[in-house]
């Protein structure tokens, strides 16, 4: 066997036929949603139907967030200048970033530092999570995923926490989290709300979900904001324009229900 020879747990293709963690990939279109498919090829099992549609909400909340993040400004520059719709889309996602999009690793380490402590202490959690802020405080460190530019109450955070309690889903980094956004008031003195990014964090922990891989969450979901930007700024804009990063205005279908 040669000496660059390596293995890989992920896929097999071979003449007729593709598998995906060992399911034949043809047997799976039809049956699975793509959100299965995506905890599939990163977990290495079938999720439940539970574990899919929260899999499912954790996409759509992230769809997209307006034209001013900065990821969607980077994509559409870029687009503007001619470019290839991969470059302009993968232009966005090297803005995704610590600020940007970047919270929901760090705040998965968070809410696992808290219940490993909660675990190891035998303390009460509403002692830990003071404890771990005073921490950070003294060190300049904020909370990842707590805190919003728009929202003082996440909208999406809400439904998003409603759904893994009616799936059966929240456990003890949703806890974690909500004892956080408690805390914070106490320690800073701020009501700094858990947002969308914090809300998929603990989701994920509680979905034991690596957190060297959260982030990868946020990238997968707002692509498909990115595409449609991209798309927009090329077919609906002149090319080479100077784009503004706050003064446009939304001009699509008013407030739907469905």
């Amino acid at each position: 066997m040669s000496e660059l020879h390596w293995k890989t747990a992920i896929s097999e293709v071979g003449p007729n036929k593709v598998m995906v963690r060992g399911y034949p990939v043809d047997q799976l279109i039809g049956k699975i949603s793509f959100s299965q498919a995506i905890y599939l090829v990163l977990k290495g099992e079938m999720p439940s139907e539970e574990v899919g549609k929260l899999m499912d909400a954790i996409f759509v909340s992230s769809v997209d967030h307006g034209a001013s993040p900065p990821s969607v400004l980077t994509a559409r520059t870029v687009a503007s200048t001619g470019a290839e719709m991969n470059s302009a889309v993968a232009a966005g996602v090297q803005a995704i970033s610590r600020y940007h999009g970047g919270a929901i690793e760090e705040g998965m380490k968070l809410f696992i530092d808290i219940n490993n402590r909660v675990k190891d202490t035998e303390k009460p959690l509403d002692d830990v999570v003071l404890s771990v802020l005073e921490e950070m405080k003294a060190k300049k460190k904020r909370a990842s995923g707590f805190g919003h530019r728009f929202h003082t109450q996440d909208p999406r955070t809400k439904r998003l926490f409603e759904l893994a309690g009616e799936l059966g889903l929240a456990g003890v980094h949703v806890a974690a989290a909500r004892a956080v956004e408690k805390g914070l008031k106490q320690v800073t003195g701020k009501h700094l709300p858990i947002n969308v990014d914090g809300a998929i964090a603990a989701l994920l922990c509680d979905l034991e979900i690596p957190p060297e891989i959260g982030n990868a969450f946020f990238i997968i979901s707002r692509m498909a904001g990115l595409v449609a930007h991209v798309h927009e700024e090329k077919t609906r804009m002149r090319p080479m324009r100077k784009i503004h990063p706050t003064d446009f205005e939304y001009d699509g279908p008013s407030e739907r229900k469905l």
